[in-house]
């Protein structure tokens, strides 16, 4: 398949990216353009996710998808897998944001995924030209595109540090609704989400709360 390239100055750029502070001067898509302007949900949390994560995350994107919500992650292990796995499985749309090259995909067990992801209606997106390696400073780069792209932005679990964090931050200075998911008090992969909500962020308990 094809990669294509939007530039921030042509129709298809995705209205509401082309808003952020520092927008990509230009996106990379593989699969279906279209949806970039189209509404959507972010689901994103970290990448070594508990049970209860990957349960909450598939349901959500699973029951958002049903009602022909475009969903968008990062395509990296944990939550942001199970948010794509989610939509596919009812065969909806989703939205992958990589942090590097389309001639590539990271992680490398993902690839199958994301062939699904295209089969769908779907679309892999990135601000980096091909040949591009998935360096370390790429990813929280990319979080505003995840953010951007998207009207409201779930964080299922987060640890105290984890990148999904960013995500939070950036979505909040892009005047974005950020919803998380309330987790076990004990355990080191809520201690962000529960941080979030202390500090105001929309507690949520039901997929129907973001319709």
């Amino acid at each position: 398949m094809q990669i294509e390239k939007i530039k921030i100055n042509e129709l298809g750029y995705p209205f509401l990216l082309s808003q952020i502070h520092n927008p990509p001067k230009e996106l990379y898509v593989l699969g279906n353009k279209e949806i970039l302007r189209e509404k959507s949900i972010a689901i994103v949390g970290c990448r070594n996710c508990t049970s209860y994560g990957v349960k909450v995350t598939r349901e959500l994107a699973y029951n958002l998808s049903r009602r022909n919500i475009i969903t968008v992650s990062g395509l990296a292990k944990g939550i942001d897998t199970y948010c794509h796995i989610g939509t596919i499985l009812v065969k909806g749309r989703t939205i992958a944001v990589v942090a590097h090259g389309l001639d590539m995909i990271y992680p490398a067990e993902n690839r199958n995924l994301a062939k699904k992801i295209i089969e769908c209606g779907g679309a892999i997106v990135s601000e980096y030209d091909v040949g591009t390696k998935p360096l370390k400073e790429h990813f929280p780069a990319r979080n505003r595109i995840i953010s951007g792209l998207a009207e409201k932005i779930v964080i299922v679990e987060a640890g105290e540090k984890s990148g999904a964090l960013i995500t939070a931050d950036f979505a909040l200075e892009q005047g974005r609704d950020v919803y998380a998911i309330p987790g076990n008090i004990f355990s080191e992969k809520s201690i962000g989400t529960n941080k979030l909500i202390k500090q105001g962020a929309n507690l949520l308990s039901s997929y129907e709360e973001l319709l």
